[in-house]
């Protein structure tokens, strides 16, 4: 699969209700994703997929935090009614299947290696699994269907609101051809946020809808916005360093890959450690704000009624 290649996701509300149990697929992906709620559960395993061989995710929280567990069968939803139901933790239940049931033993052992394999380098999430489970021997083609399989399954989750597998590091940007050059690609826009006298100094890209900040950029050491401490941006500023995104530097931290973020607000505000408006804090070399080169940049836009 081209990840960058349109996709078409169905997703089928099987109670009318947004939060309720669900069934998602992909346009031309034999794969087929039941998400339930705990509370459904038994209206769920009653369904036909979910006594299909595949594998399934159980996601909720502990006192640590969030938590999910990988597992896999060839009778899911036995697995989940026999075992599973002893861990009192989770809250919702994601059942990965094949539409025509053609996943064997082998095909969903391999799948669950590679998503816990997954969670664990992204580390958002809180394994319940002990280990993480080997691969099984499969065949070059086998294990080739199998990757693109589980490049459709990543694909899928964060259109659930399933977060846990998808990386916001960026890999280092290539270096950019002189604008001489007539192959040269239009360098994407650059933005800085510095504050000398707190050690800040990060720059960020604007490339393809994401707020990028550069390996290397210096970061406040710790969340400083009182009455902030339990806010979505004070929990992402202690994940990223508890993943290590962010680390030591001197008398603050600094990024070690670049990441992406949804917005420059959410920027700004991990980058000096308190809430903080990006639109205005972060600025292009010229002093521009991000905000007036927004502006400039909508109003360049041609109306489709011109």
């Amino acid at each position: 699969m081209n990840p960058t290649k349109p996709q078409s996701l169905e997703l089928f509300f099987i109670d009318g209700k947004p939060d309720g149990m669900l069934t998602a697929e992909v346009f031309n992906w034999t794969g087929h994703v039941l998400m339930t709620p705990r509370t459904q559960l038994s209206a769920a395993l009653k369904r036909a997929e979910a006594r299909y061989t595949g594998v399934y995710l159980l996601l909720g929280e502990d006192d640590n935090g969030p938590l999910v567990y990988i597992g896999e069968g060839e009778d899911i939803g036995d697995r989940i009614k026999s075992h599973d139901t002893r861990k009192d933790w989770w809250t919702i239940a994601v059942l990965i299947t094949s539409a025509a049931n053609n996943l064997n033993k082998a095909h969903v052992k391999y799948l669950e290696s590679r998503l816990v394999e997954e969670a664990r380098r992204i580390g958002k999430i809180a394994l319940d699994n002990g280990n993480t489970p080997p691969r099984p021997s499969l065949s070059e083609a086998a294990r080739a269907n199998m990757e693109n399989f589980l490049e459709y399954i990543l694909m899928v989750l964060p259109a659930l609101r399933i977060d846990s597998f998808l990386a916001n590091t960026r890999p280092r940007s290539p270096v950019r051809l002189s604008p001489l050059d007539n192959s040269a690609e239009i360098a994407p826009p650059t933005f800085m946020l510095n504050t000398p006298k707190h050690g800040i100094e990060a720059t960020a890209v604007l490339e393809n809808g994401e707020f990028v900040v550069q390996a290397g950029s210096k970061v406040s050491y710790q969340w400083k916005g009182k009455g902030t401490e339990e806010t979505g941006y004070a929990r992402l500023f202690a994940e990223l360093v508890k993943t290590g995104v962010l680390i030591e530097h001197g008398s603050g931290r600094t990024f070690t890959d670049n990441y992406a973020f949804k917005s420059p607000s959410a920027t700004a505000a991990v980058v000096n450690g308190r809430p903080a408006n990006g639109t205005i804090e972060w600025k292009l070399t010229s002093g521009k704000t991000y905000k007036d080169w927004e502006q400039e940049k909508l109003a360049q836009e041609v109306s489709p009624d011109e």
